[in-house]
């Protein structure tokens, strides 16, 4: 093996006269020429081409020389070979020819010296100490220094701007700890406008011992790669970090936050205000030479963290005529200012075929404007906010403490999220113009002014969803009955949005109109339930897989006698209400509710119960102990441990049970019915039972006047007698025993003729010579209202006059 190496290999000393003086062995193996055949022959004869300037015995030979030189086997062959020259000089300067040295080209060294000294990376080999030892010439190129200014020179002390850097410390680390290591570092060059990412790796060079005696590495610019990774993990945040709710602002913050600081330092969404509202965009905001262009600062976020403006707070803005973001938004197209010309240069330096850009920049860009300097910056992105062919305004990316400049392909990123910010805040536009919609309607659908009447003190709560949601269909009433009893109701329309809004609307509608004809809870669920199946087949999908909407819906019927403090309820897959008793008894009201709406075909139970005078009612929607983490029932006793009966405001109490039951970021509408109840005063009701005698009708009337003098209501007593002689008239005519007259006064003065028939008396229109039909008539002329309620063992007719000044309770 060892003959074989030294085949490659060979030395020969040539003299002043450029005649071979000395031969070896490996001379021999290599060319074929013994020391007999080479020494006394010109060492030109050896060569199988005219000798390059330098070679020793041509022109210029008192230098060292190194080249590629062809030679002449002695069989008539060439041999390429690198072939080093060296001169000799004797002890008084005298020239004593040279030593010449000949590698086969085919040796290793001999290509892998080339082959490292022409490597389009950077590569270098230092000592332990980080001293230079060997670089090539990309290493020279990048590091703008020849390899003679850098050999022996200490790697921090040359380039003390890298010193306590990340490279140059995991190159001392290699050295001290011979473990090879891989690092991305990223820097601006000096005098150059961009920053530029290095792959290096860097590994221990050892001797035949294991020792570690110097450190290698090599480095490649992939700037182009690192910083088209960057730009795509931002636009990846900005699939997960832009348009996570259906908030405009929110979403326009989310734009803001995104790209500082791996991107920019200064960001600013500047929104139309129509697009705040949830309306649509101007048609033709102002042209570039037109007039200046208001719009909102929706969001801003800086780097420093001091200039954040948070959603929910938009500034007015101002964008003047011929600006350049008045022409962008005016032209559809973006714009790139950077402070100076991009350039390169200095001491950390690319040369040729290195750019940091080698994106295209596209017409009209790069806009070197230096007025955006005094601002403290160095480049500025503006760029139209489009969606859907729609200007819905404009957004600004800054730099001011990285100096970098702006690339060509930071335009496209600029613009990419733009884009995609663009269509999630039309989308939350159009998203908060449909729940303002469904808001408006729902809100007024619902009780905008609880009625007056003296048997409950009422207080009551809705809250919509929050902002990510749609608005739901809960609901609730007051209505006023007959006989100073009061219905309350609390509903939920299955669904969201507009139709359930609209859904809502409906059922509210129907329960006011079966309650007008007082009907029993029971009873009104079973109407209610027809009514909802008719509305759900009238809602028929158009194709075979579209579903129908989901018309379900739950309800809960209430009514409250404040003269025999009866409670009576029935429940359509409602929860049921909660009552604290003056005693502090809480509990469930104690019944069993029935299906939901729509079901059809199953009954409705109502139950009845007599509450203490006092006694607190809670009626809710399930959206207030809805909850991810705890179970209903658990969250109905917390809310009948929030109920405070000794509390002395209703509307206080209302906000204290909404504030501890709902989190702060809720999904469905929340509605809170509050009631406590009051007793009648028995000296405010008088009844008496009529035989069924027309001659007990003079009867009536003057208990009735009795009875007004000792209500003090004498003013009331000419109408009052009229209305109690039709009534009992009418009872006695064509009703059936028992007859029954009561007087009630509360808010207004009550009047009821009760009978054991179940035919309802109408009005008619009595002709000139008719003798009978204006009883009714009259009845209604003269009182504020009056109507006919059903009982199971028959009917009550009732009317009712204002009292103009009801006796306090």
């Amino acid at each position: 093996m060892a003959g074989k190496q030294d085949a490659r290999t060979a030395a020969l000393v040539v003299g002043p006269d450029g005649v071979v003086s000395g031969w070896s062995e490996s001379g021999r193996l290599l060319l074929g020429w013994t020391a007999e055949d080479a020494v006394g022959r010109p060492v030109t004869d050896l060569l199988a081409a005219p000798p390059p300037p330098g070679f020793p015995g041509s022109y210029g030979s008192g230098r060292d020389h190194t080249g590629l030189i062809p030679l002449r086997h002695r069989d008539g062959s060439t041999v390429d070979a690198l072939v080093s020259a060296h001169p000799l000089f004797g002890a008084d300067g005298r020239a004593l020819g040279h030593t010449v040295t000949v590698h086969r080209w085919e040796r290793r060294p001999v290509i892998a010296d080339l082959a490292f000294e022409q490597c389009p990376f950077a590569l270098g080999v230092y000592d332990p100490e980080l001293r230079f030892l060997w670089v090539n010439a990309s290493a020279c190129r990048v590091m703008a220094h020849s390899e003679e200014q850098v050999l022996g020179e200490k790697y921090r002390e040359l380039f003390p701007e890298l010193d306590d850097k990340a490279y140059t410390n995991q190159l001392s680390e290699v050295a001290r700890t011979g473990e090879p290591a891989r690092l991305i570092t990223v820097f601006r060059p000096l005098g150059s406008d961009y920053a530029n990412a290095w792959a290096t790796s860097m590994w221990p060079v050892r001797d035949a011992e294991g020792r570690v005696r110097a450190v290698a590495n090599w480095g490649f610019d992939m700037s182009a790669e690192y910083w088209a990774r960057q730009r795509l993990l931002i636009l990846n945040e900005a699939s997960g970090g832009i348009g996570r709710t259906l908030d405009v602002l929110g979403t326009a913050q989310e734009l803001a936050a995104t790209p500082v600081p791996g991107f920019a330092d200064l960001v600013t969404v500047d929104l139309f205000d129509e697009v705040l509202r949830g309306e649509e965009p101007p048609l033709s905001p102002a042209s570039a030479s037109g007039e200046a262009i208001a719009l909102s600062r929706a969001a801003q976020h800086s780097a420093q963290c001091d200039t954040d403006r948070a959603p929910g707070h938009p500034m007015p803005v101002s964008h003047a005529p011929g600006s350049v973001a008045t022409r962008c938004m005016a032209t559809g197209r973006s714009t790139v200012q950077l402070a100076a010309e991009p350039g390169h240069g200095g001491e950390w330096a690319f040369g040729p075929g290195l750019a940091a850009d080698p994106a295209h920049w596209p017409p009209g860009n790069p806009l070197i404007d230096e007025s955006i300097a005094a601002d403290g910056l160095t480049g500025r992105i503006t760029v139209p906010l489009r969606a859907r062919g729609a200007l819905l305004g404009v957004v600004v990316f800054s730099r001011s403490d990285r100096p970098e400049a702006f690339t060509a392909d930071d335009l496209i990123l600029a613009e990419e999220l733009t884009a995609k910010a663009a269509v999630a805040i039309d989308n939350a536009r159009r998203y908060s113009r449909e729940r303002t919609t469904a808001l408006t309607l729902q809100r007024s659908l619902l009780l905008q002014q609880l009625p007056s009447q003296e048997a409950l003190e009422v207080a009551s709560r809705y809250l919509p969803a929050g902002t990510g949601a749609e608005v739901g269909g809960d609901w609730f009433d007051v209505i006023p009955l007959s006989g100073a009893r009061v219905a309350l109701v609390v509903g939920d329309v299955v669904g969201h949005g507009l139709h359930a809004s609209a859904s809502m609307g409906r059922l509210r509608t129907a329960v006011r109109t079966l309650a007008d004809v007082d009907l029993p809870p029971d009873e009104l669920l079973t109407h209610l339930d027809d009514l909802v199946i008719h509305l759900a087949s009238d809602v028929q999908p158009v194709g075979h897989f579209q579903p129908t909407g989901e018309f379900g819906a739950t309800c809960l019927y209430t009514v409250y006698d404040p003269v025999s403090r009866r409670f009576t309820l029935a429940s359509a897959g409602h929860p049921l209400p909660l009552i604290i008793s003056p005693d502090g008894t809480r509990t469930p009201a104690p019944a069993q509710p029935g299906p939901p709406l729509g079901i059809g075909g199953l009954p409705f139970e109502a139950t009845e119960l007599e509450l203490p005078e006092g006694s607190l009612l809670a009626l809710y929607t399930d959206g207030l102990v809805a909850s991810r983490e705890r179970d209903v029932d658990q969250r109905i006793a917390e809310l009948l441990r929030v109920l405070n009966h000794s509390a002395t405001s209703l509307e206080g109490l209302c906000d204290t049970v909404m504030d501890a039951m709902l989190p702060e970021r809720r999904t469905d509408d929340a509605a809170l019915l509050l009631a406590r109840t009051h007793a009648l005063d028995p000296q405010h009701v008088a009844d008496w039972d009529v035989v069924p005698d027309p001659a007990q009708v003079p009867r009536a009337r003057k208990f009735t006047l009795e009875q007004l003098e000792a209500w003090d209501l004498e003013e009331a007593s000419f109408v009052t007698e009229l209305v109690v002689s039709e009534l009992v008239t009418n009872a006695i005519r064509y009703g059936e025993p028992p007859i029954r007259l009561r007087l009630i006064r509360d808010t207004s003065l009550i009047c009821e003729v009760s009978d054991a028939s179940n035919t309802a008396p109408h009005l008619r229109r009595a002709r000139a010579f008719d003798e009978g039909g204006r009883g009714l008539l009259l009845v209604a002329q003269l009182t504020q209202g009056w109507g006919t309620r059903h009982t199971t063992d028959g009917k009550t007719i009732w009317c009712a006059q204002a009292l103009t000044e009801p006796e306090p309770r």
